[in-house]
C-alpha cells in the first residue's frame, strides 16, 4: 500500500471484462491499482468451490485463465478483493454484486452487447426480489448500486434508460474494447477468407440450442470453403469438438486466440 495514494480495485472476469479493465487502468496511474478476478461469497463460494460454477465467469476454469493475464502483464493482485478498503471499484457487472463493495463508490462498464430479454429476464424484472443474475447480462444495469454506469454509445443510453437505468448516473464514454475494430485488421493470424463460426455457450447457462442444426447451416453456408469454428470459452470444449467432427469434420476447430482477428480475416461471420 502507498501512502497518501487513493486505491482502485478493478474487478476483471472474462478475458473481454479483464482486458477492458487493464485498458481502463492505464488511464487512472494516480492511483493505486490491484485486479480480482470475478468472485463471489455466501453459499454461491461454497458452490464455486465444489466446481458447481465453471459455466461462469466465476468458475476456476475463467478465473484462472483472468488471473494468468494479469500475472503476465504484472498486474497486482488481490483476489477477491480482501485487502481493502478501496477508494473506488471499477466492474464490468454489476447483476452479482459483491459483499465486500457494496459500501464502496462503483463505476460499471459495459462489456458488450447484452443478453435477449428472455421470459428469465421479464420474471426478474416483475419480481423485483429475484436476484438479477437470473436474467443474465440483459439485467447489467439494474443494481443501481452504482455512482456511473459508462456505456458505449447513445443508442445504448437510450437502451438501459429504457430498461430502468437512471438516467443521471448513465455516461456515453464508449467501451476500449469495441471502440477501435479497425486495429484488428493488423494481425498475426495466419488464415484468410474462409467462413468462420463463433459458438456461443447457451447449453452450459441452461438455454436451448439445436447445436447440430447450426453445424449444419455452417456447412451450407460455407459451400466448400474452408470452415473455422471458435468456441466460446465458457463451452463443454469436449461435447462441441465431437459435434463439429462429427458433421464437419474438416472444419478447424480453436479454442483459444483473438476471435476479433479471427473475425477481421474471414469472409462470412456466422454467429449463434
Amino acid at each position: 500500500m502507498t501512502l497518501g495514494r487513493k486505491r482502485v480495485l478493478f474487478i476483471c472476469g472474462s478475458m473481454n471484462q479483464t482486458t477492458q479493465m487493464h485498458q481502463i487502468s492505464m488511464h487512472l496511474t494516480d492511483y493505486e491499482q490491484t485486479f480480482t478476478p470475478y468472485y463471489c461469497d455466501g453459499l454461491d463460494e461454497l458452490f464455486r468451490r465444489l466446481r458447481l460454477m465453471e459455466f461462469t465467469i466465476i468458475g476456476h476454469k475463467l478465473a484462472s485463465r483472468c488471473r494468468r493475464y494479469l500475472e503476465e502483464h504484472d498486474l497486482a493482485i488481490d483476489y477477491q478483493g480482501k485487502m481493502g478498503p478501496y477508494d473506488l471499484v471499477l466492474t464490468c457487472s454489476d447483476v452479482y454484486l459483491q459483499k465486500n463493495i457494496r459500501k464502496n463508490p462503483i463505476v460499471l462498464v459495459q462489456e458488450g452487447i447484452t443478453d435477449p430479454e428472455t421470459f428469465a429476464y421479464r420474471l426478474v424484472m416483475r419480481l423485483r426480489f429475484l436476484p438479477l443474475w437470473l436474467a443474465g447480462t440483459a439485467a447489467t444495469g439494474l443494481s443501481d448500486a452504482y455512482q456511473r454506469f459508462c456505456v458505449a454509445s447513445e443508442g445504448y443510453r437510450d437502451f438501459f434508460i429504457r430498461k430502468g437505468v437512471r438516467p443521471e448516473k448513465v455516461v456515453v464514454t464508449g467501451i476500449p474494447n469495441f471502440d477501435n475494430c479497425e486495429r484488428h485488421r493488423t494481425n498475426t493470424f495466419p488464415q484468410k477468407n474462409y467462413v468462420l463460426v463463433c459458438t456461443s455457450p447457451l447449453r452450459e447457462v441452461f438455454r436451448g440450442e439445436d447445436r447440430e442444426a447450426f453445424i449444419r447451416r455452417a456447412v451450407e453456408i460455407a459451400r466448400g470453403r474452408p470452415l473455422i469454428f471458435k468456441l466460446h470459452p465458457n463451452e463443454n470444449v469436449k461435447r462441441a469438438a465431437a459435434e463439429i467432427a462429427k458433421i464437419a469434420p474438416a472444419a478447424q476447430v480453436f479454442t483459444t486466440g483473438s476471435a476479433e482477428e479471427m473475425i477481421a480475416n474471414c469472409d462470412v461471420l456466422l454467429t449463434r
